[in-house]
Formats: structure tokens, sequence, C-alpha cells
């Protein structure tokens, strides 16, 4: 439930918080799963008898410049004022990786030291992971999510949610792999009008792949002019009876949810109709 002043539109974070309140969320999100033990099995943990006992990643800050290519992200806590929003981005998808969820363990009384975790599992830490962070963006005035596959991913425009959590209705895996391919390609962050031009292409050209079967639901003049948005308006071809004066940002979003939807509608019209015939 939303709280008094955002029901009453007089919160002065209606549209969201800003990336520094939300770093700073994140610092402290981190720091609890750190402290319950969920990076323990990757990056280790500190003992009074042993100072700090070594994980899989024996030396994080090198682990995290050859896989995401920066410095000055690690220790979080020292660095995380100065991220931006793809450094924060990069250490999301990075701790995804290495995250686990602690079960079983010692516990060492003295001194206060604490549990001293010897079993976990990454599939529910992962999860954990997922639903906290995701939580935390819910409250950044820019839509991200965290995917349960650990890719931070816009948001889906409002309405569309249910198209990204349905599967794909085919068992064709050269449709699936392509219409996922392309759902990723056009909602992964820091995606380039490029690259969701791209992902149209891919949709559409998954509908020409289905052409045959299209033929036989549409008529002729309907099935014409789903070929013709992408045919003619600067997607899958280049000349100069292309139509490119438009808002490109603004019509790549509609022509992807089109063809998206319409990919969902005609896969599904396939399968039921082969399931009649069976």
């Amino acid at each position: 439930m939303t709280s008094y002043s955002q029901r009453t539109g007089k919160n002065p974070n209606l549209k969201g918080l800003p990336l520094k309140d939300v770093v700073e969320l994140f610092q402290r999100v981190y720091q609890q799963l750190e402290d319950d033990g969920y990076f323990s099995e990757a990056f280790g943990f500190w003992c009074v008898d042993a100072d700090h006992v070594s994980g899989k990643v024996r030396a994080v800050e090198l682990e995290m410049l050859l896989k995401i290519r920066k410095k000055h992200l690690w220790p979080v806590s020292e660095f995380c004022k100065s991220y931006s929003e793809d450094d924060l981005f990069d250490v999301i998808e990075f701790l995804y990786q290495h995250v686990s969820k602690p079960i079983e363990g010692t516990m060492h009384n003295y001194n206060g030291c604490g549990m001293h975790w010897e079993a976990f599992n990454k599939k529910e830490g992962q999860i954990v992971f997922v639903e906290r962070i995701n939580e935390l963006l819910s409250h950044y005035c820019n839509p991200f999510e965290l995917s349960k596959d650990g890719g931070v991913l816009s948001k889906p425009d409002a309405g569309f949610e249910n198209i990204f959590e349905a599967d794909v209705p085919s068992n064709d895996e050269n449709v699936r792999k392509r219409i996922e391919s392309a759902v990723l390609r056009y909602r992964r962050h820091g995606s380039t009008l490029d690259d969701r031009r791209q992902a149209v292409r891919d949709l559409a050209d998954v509908l020409e792949y289905l052409r045959p079967k299209v033929k036989e639901l549409l008529t002729k003049p309907d099935e014409n002019d789903l070929f013709n948005i992408a045919n003619n308006f600067g997607i899958r071809h280049h000349n100069d009876k292309q139509r490119t004066a438009y808002d490109m940002a603004l019509w790549l979003s509609w022509m992807f949810y089109f063809y998206l939807a319409t990919l969902h509608v005609v896969l599904r019209k396939i399968d039921s109709d082969q399931k009649t015939e069976i």
C-alpha cells in the first residue's frame, strides 16, 4: 500500500528517488546481505581468530576489473557514492553472479565472532537477491528491473507487463530463441536506437518466417499492411523510398510492442489449430 503523501500527490518523490538516494539504499541492502552471509562463499568472511578468510574469489577488485573492465568500484562502501547509473547496474549484475544463500554453518561464539557458513545454495541466493534489488529499483525515478537471469532491463511500458512474463507459444526453437533474443536486445540497459531497431527487425523476420501461416490467418490487405510497417519505415531496408521523418524512439517502441503482440497472437492461433487437427 502506498503512503498517504503518495496517494494525495504531495510526496516530493512521487516520480521516484534520484540516483544518489538509490545508491545509498543499495549500499545498505548489500551490507545486510553480506552480514547475513550471502557473499561469504564468494568473497569470504572475517574471523576474530583468522582475520579475513578467503572465499572462491580471492581478489574481488581484480575480478571486477576482469569482468566489468572498470576500477574504483570495490569495496562498495568506499566507492558507491561516486557510482554512475552504469556503475551501479554493473555492480548489481556482478553481485548476482556471486551471491549464494547460506544453508549450514557453525557458530563461533568467541568475542561475538558470529556464524561461519559452510554450505550454500546459489539458486536460492539469486532469487533473494533479485527480490531485494527489484524492491530497491522500484523506488528509482528511472524504470529498471533485475531479471531472474541477472540482467538489468528496462521495465515494460504500462499494460505490457504480462507479455514479457508469458512463454513464447512455440515448439520451434528457432522462433523462440529469435523472439527471446529480440526482447533482451530491446530491454537491455543501455540499449541504443540501433539495438532497438535491430530488435524490431528480428521480430519482423520471425513473422516473415511464419508468413505462410500468417497468410492463412489474415486477409491479403491485412497481411501486406503487417509487413509494410517494417519494409517501408527504415527498419529492414535502406533506400531513398524509406519513410524516416518521425520520432525514432517513439516509433520503435510502438513497432516493437506491435510485432511482439502480433507474434504471440499468431503463434497461439497456430498452436490452437494444430491441437484441433490432432
